[in-house]
Order: C-alpha cells, then structure tokens, then sequence
C-alpha cells in the first residue's frame, strides 16, 4: 500500500508541474520580432518559425530553423491565446495528417 501511495504522489507531482510549464500568462504579449529568414539547406526543408520560451521569469525568442519534414506530419506555427488572464503561448509543433 505504501508503494502505491508513493507512486501516486509522484505522478501527481510530475503532473502538476508538467501542466504548469507551459501555461505561463503575461498581461502584454511581447512585440513581434522581425528578422531574415536564412535560405534553405534544400528544397526539401521546411520552415519552423521562431518560438517563444518561458525563461528566467518571461518569454524569451528563440530564432527559426528550416528542418527536414517528419513524414505523415505538417508543422503547425505556435501563437498567442488571449484570455481575461493575459497571454499564453501555445509552442509549435509537428502534427499527424
């Protein structure tokens, strides 16, 4: 029973501080960031737009990068949710067709 209870503990510990890493809310989203995009490698590659990252108390930016597609997948941009809260930012990522 004690190892049960341990185990429950720490999947709930992991749970809420997983649930809590990405919603950081900000009252003013942060100003657009402008900036060359590079050439590709090739043709192949697929653009992955820059990222906003919760760091040292606020969002940071974090630059684009053109990366091989995953098959079966299409990458869909990050952006900014507004709530009555303030701002959150939903990261990009790769998704299933």
């Amino acid at each position: 029973m004690k190892k049960i209870s341990y185990y429950l503990i720490g999947v709930l510990a992991i749970a809420s501080m997983t649930s809590c890493a990405s919603g950081y809310v900000v009252r003013e989203r942060p100003a657009a960031v402008i900036y060359s995009r590079p050439a590709p490698a090739s043709r192949e590659y697929v653009w992955i737009g820059g990222d906003w990252v919760w760091t040292g108390g606020r969002y940071q930016w974090h630059e684009g990068r053109w990366e091989r597609p995953r098959p079966g997948n299409s990458w869909r941009e990050g952006y900014w949710q507004n709530s009555r809260r303030g701002y959150k930012w939903h990261p990009g990522h790769w998704q299933r067709h």
